[in-house]
């Protein structure tokens, strides 16, 4: 911004000198000078008042200094509308995305729901069935006639294992059932069977104050290691008493299976698949799995952290 002045002096031969200020920048005069021209660069915005006045050889002052008022105004991204229009937009933009991802998630959810109901309803029930009518083909079949027996029992003991997965399917992607006390009733259910029928004392515990929102996959791979886990024991600890110890704190869920079998030398030969699946479903909750062994027994203990699992407290 330039600004120039000029004043009228009646001596002759007079020359005057000016002093100039700008308030709302500077509220001191300046040093007396023949210049008639200021230039002010990058002014913040805001009103401005600037003063200017003649001074004579002699000292004398003008009585009243000339004036100006002006004004600089913001930029555009600073005035008032321009930052309510931008506040707007991003509110309603934000809306709009929670809004959107809402709905996404309803309809993920009734996808959920009606993929467990067919699956439940009409896979499960059709499996149901073709292992009763092998079992009922089974005994109307001629004893000693074992090459229709046998395929008839193989069929029926495939049928109902195919419904115990997919019970377990359906479990997973039920949404009533997102929740860590869903899952621990599934264990405590899964391990008390499983033990019960191999006459081995269950030792289970699980917290009763905690109750959170637990994501599909969560379920899943959880459930699946302890499934993977208790199958092992039965199968191969020879023990007489296990315990599934499930624990929450410090932002994290513990889980631990035990049992006082005769245990196995640690390495890479012996885990096999079974061990090689929980260490990935470990991995892809992002917690720690871990495996403690010796003639006394095995511990299998997997550590992971809540706070990309859980949704929200119970």
């Amino acid at each position: 911004m330039s600004i120039d002045f000029v004043g009228l002096g009646f001596a002759a031969g007079e020359g005057l000198k000016y002093q100039y200020k700008l308030v709302g920048a500077n509220e001191e005069w300046s040093a007396p000078s023949d210049q008639r021209t200021i230039n002010y660069a990058s002014l913040s915005p805001g009103r401005y008042q600037f003063q200017v006045r003649a001074v004579t050889a002699d000292g004398s002052i003008s009585p009243t200094p000339a004036t100006i008022n002006f004004r600089i105004l913001p930029p555009l991204w600073q005035r008032w509308w321009f930052v309510t229009l931008v506040l707007l937009t991003v509110g309603l933009g934000i809306t709009t995305i929670y809004r959107y991802r809402v709905r996404r998630l309803i309809e993920l959810e009734r996808v959920r729901t009606r993929i467990a109901t067919d699956l439940h309803d009409d896979i499960g029930a059709s499996l149901s069935l073709i292992a009763m009518l092998s079992e009922v083909a089974q005994r109307q079949v001629p004893r000693g006639n074992s090459s229709v027996a046998e395929p008839l029992a193989s069929i029926a003991s495939t049928s109902r294992e195919l419904v115990d997965s997919m019970s377990d399917i359906v479990w997973a992607v039920n949404p009533r059932k997102d929740r860590f006390s869903e899952l621990v009733k599934r264990m405590r259910r899964f391990a008390s069977d499983a033990f019960t029928s191999r006459d081995i004392a269950l030792q289970f515990e699980a917290p009763d104050d905690h109750d959170f929102k637990l994501g599909a996959d969560a379920r899943r791979e959880i459930f699946f290691i302890v499934k993977e886990g208790v199958n092992n024991i039965t199968r191969h600890a020879g023990c007489t008493e296990a315990a599934v110890i499930i624990k929450v704190q410090d932002g994290s869920l513990r889980l631990e299976l035990c049992d006082n079998g005769k245990g196995f030398v640690p390495s890479p030969a012996n885990e096999g698949n079974g061990l090689a699946n929980m260490r990935e479903r470990a991995r892809r909750l992002g917690g720690e799995f871990e495996v403690v062994t010796n003639g006394h027994g095995t511990t299998l203990r997997l550590v992971m952290p809540l706070d990309r699992q859980r949704w929200k407290l119970g």
